[in-house]
């Protein structure tokens, strides 16, 4: 069940119409890990500076999250994130960011993680991506994550990486500008020629698509009523959806469809409070009694 995470971790202010959260723990390998760790126990790899604050190390230990490859650089500076969401709470400006530590070398992966069979690469330059994969000679599933400024930089390398995973997740946006295709049906067939097994596409309060080699899924976004924070949202969806793979192992047209609908129920949890506040209380029982609810708003009566 060994599932490992690579992704940044960062220091995020985040500006919405609820309110303002400054200087709190983010990043795309956080929110992973935590919405994982409600499904299996998570490894994660990952670099910070020496201005990480200890507080948010002791936020990191309520997870089942194994902390021995992260690493804390002398000398560096976290990656920080300062973003302004729209009232609509769809779109954001970014008005600040501050590479720092992820503009430098990957961190080594621990011999202790190599024997690692769940392999999610969160959003990252996709050499380091490739560098990373080839660290797990035991893998049994790599899903892998992306944006628009490597498909648009560094989409050679990007499409080496797509002919050696078994899944990709990236939003609408970036799948029309990975392929040209404006219909995501399209789009998803046209990754799918590219080598992954599957493909789901975000499209944040609308949902999740999925395109699978035996079949494709639509899946709507849970109703939410108090949205406060979207940050973080794709990640911990895709948190739960690879903590749910992990522990099953199914990656058929159902098995993936299954572990979607968990990670949506994660992500409805998430986006209720800034950070991580609201998984830092989630329970397990909470995501089971949603998950129940979803499942039953989906079924239909011939």
């Amino acid at each position: 069940m060994s599932l490992i995470v690579t992704g940044s971790i960062g220091i995020d202010s985040i500006e919405t119409p609820i309110g303002n959260a400054l200087q709190v723990l983010g990043g795309s390998a956080i929110y992973f890990a935590a919405a994982a760790s409600y499904f299996a126990p998570v490894r994660l790899v990952a670099a910070v500076g020496e201005d990480f604050p200890e507080e948010f190390l002791k936020t990191f230990r309520g997870f089942k999250v194994d902390l021995t490859g992260l690493e804390q650089r002398k000398g560096s500076k976290t990656f920080r994130w300062h973003g302004r969401y729209h009232n609509n709470m769809n779109d954001r400006d970014t008005l600040s960011v501050e590479l720092n530590v992820l503009a430098e070398k990957l961190p080594g992966v621990p011999d202790a993680y190599r024997d690692s069979r769940f392999v999610f690469l969160a959003n990252t330059h996709p050499a380091g991506q490739l560098e990373l994969l080839e660290q797990f000679p035991r893998r049994a599933l790599v899903v892998a994550d992306t944006m628009d400024l490597w498909i648009e930089n560094e989409k050679k390398t990007l499409l080496e990486l797509l002919s050696k995973i078994d899944g990709l997740v990236l939003n609408d946006s970036e799948a029309h500008l990975l392929t040209g295709k404006t219909n995501i049906v399209r789009a998803a067939e046209a990754i799918i020629a590219l080598g992954p097994k599957f493909v789901v596409i975000k499209k944040g309060e609308h949902g999740a698509f999925l395109m699978h080699r035996d079949g494709m899924v639509a899946l709507p976004a849970y109703t939410a009523k108090d949205v406060v924070d979207p940050t973080g949202a794709g990640d911990s969806f895709a948190g739960g959806m690879m903590g749910h793979l992990s522990t099953t192992g199914d990656m058929s047209l159902a098995g993936v469809r299954a572990a979607m609908a968990y990670g949506t129920i994660v992500a409805s949890y998430n986006i209720e409070a800034f950070s991580l506040d609201r998984l830092k209380t989630l329970t397990r029982k909470e995501i089971d009694q949603r998950f129940a609810r979803y499942c039953d708003m989906l079924r239909i009566e011939g």
